[in-house]
């Protein structure tokens, strides 16, 4: 099994607005092989703790716009790690220093990557 299409579309809205709000590191996996709760699953970064919180506000506005609503989310309050659940999708945006830490690439490293549109590819 993979990813939904409807998934794919959500990961590249979420990438799309990520990347305005200037995140970093973006990356997707295609978790459902994996998980039976999400499809998938997209990592961000952002440089300090009010960028985290821009690129979430940019994120679930893009998101409900395409009519899509998060189930749930978490760690806004610290503003280093969010977790937006979306059922079919997981969108993490993390402080650069919770991103080297926890290294959710090397937890997922083995799950398909999902190709982002190249809007949604900030510069190295």
């Amino acid at each position: 099994m993979t990813a939904t299409d409807h998934a794919v579309e959500l990961i590249h809205a979420a990438a799309r607005a990520a990347s305005d709000k200037l995140a970093t590191q973006l990356v997707a996996f295609d978790v459902s092989e994996q998980l039976a709760i999400t499809d998938a699953f997209l990592i961000a970064s952002a440089s300090n703790d009010r960028q985290v919180k821009s690129i979430v506000d940019e994120v679930e506005d893009r998101l409900r716009e395409i009519g899509a609503k998060p189930i749930r989310r978490e760690g806004e309050r610290d503003g280093r790690w969010v977790l937006i659940d979306y059922g079919e999708i997981v969108v993490h945006v993390q402080h650069e220093e919770e991103r080297e830490f926890y290294a959710l690439e090397r937890l997922w490293r083995d799950c398909p990557t999902i190709t982002l549109p190249d809007d949604a590819r900030p510069p190295s």
